[in-house]
């Protein structure tokens, strides 16, 4: 059990969702998710943090993404301390994945 959350990088995060079963939490705004983002990527905001908690297991992993991996960091610790056993902060946040990672975009308006 991990006593505090880990760096990972975009490849890394790749594999632990293709292979683990991995979740990835976006914790960008409203608007920028609606934009842009990870293909099945949860958005983790204060109003759908309890929803993550009640309906996921404490063994799943998670990875945290903000916009360039500084404030996934705090978020990381923060659900270490939920109770959840294995979190991980995304090296260079969105702005690192967009590059190499799929994404998909919400409604162009």
């Amino acid at each position: 059990m991990m006593e505090q959350f880990e760096q990972i990088d975009v490849n890394g995060a790749q594999q632990k969702l293709a292979s683990e079963g991995a979740v990835l939490l976006d914790m960008r705004d409203p608007q920028s998710f609606s934009q842009a983002h990870p293909v099945n990527a949860f958005h983790l905001s204060d109003g759908s943090l309890n929803q993550l908690i009640s309906e996921t297991e404490f063994d799943t992993p998670l990875i945290v993404m903000c916009y360039h991996g500084i404030s996934s960091q705090g978020a990381a610790q923060y659900l270490i301390h939920q109770g959840f056993e294995e979190v991980y902060s995304l090296q260079g946040g969105f702005e690192a994945w967009r590059q190499v990672a799929p994404f998909e975009s919400g409604d162009a308006e």
